[in-house]
């Protein structure tokens, strides 16, 4: 009979250091579908203000794996749910409602979050 013991030793410094590269991997995920969005063009643009100085990566609850992006106009939800508006194309060619769709399971560009994360973290972290 074969008889194999083994001891092994969790190194708590690494997984702490792992899961703070983790929080800043989302972090820097959520900024980096901030700028694909805008570069995409697909935010309805008027002023500016929806797309620029409205729109932003809420990183207040990134600790608990959660980043979001916000539009904060009282406006923005009525243009996003409402796809049928004649948007102008002027500044964005391809603005549209749904604008957040790409990214989307589903979507054209499901895989980009995704894999940014994953890119990130594995540099982040020295992997």
């Amino acid at each position: 009979m074969i008889s194999v013991k083994s001891k092994f030793t969790l190194n708590k410094i690494r997984l702490k250091q792992l899961e703070t590269v983790a929080i800043t991997s989302l972090e820097q995920t959520g900024e980096a579908l901030h700028t694909e969005v805008i570069q995409a063009q697909v935010v309805p643009r008027d002023t500016g203000q929806l797309q620029n100085e409205a729109f932003f990566v809420d990183t207040k609850n990134s600790k608990y794996g959660i980043v979001s992006l916000v539009h904060s106009t009282p406006y923005a939800r009525r243009l996003y749910y409402h796809p049928e508006f004649n948007f102008q194309k002027d500044e964005n060619p391809n603005a549209k409602g749904h604008w957040f769709e790409d990214w989307l399971k589903g979507g054209s560009k499901q895989d980009f979050v995704p894999n940014t994360f994953k890119k990130l973290y594995k540099r982040n972290g020295g992997l």
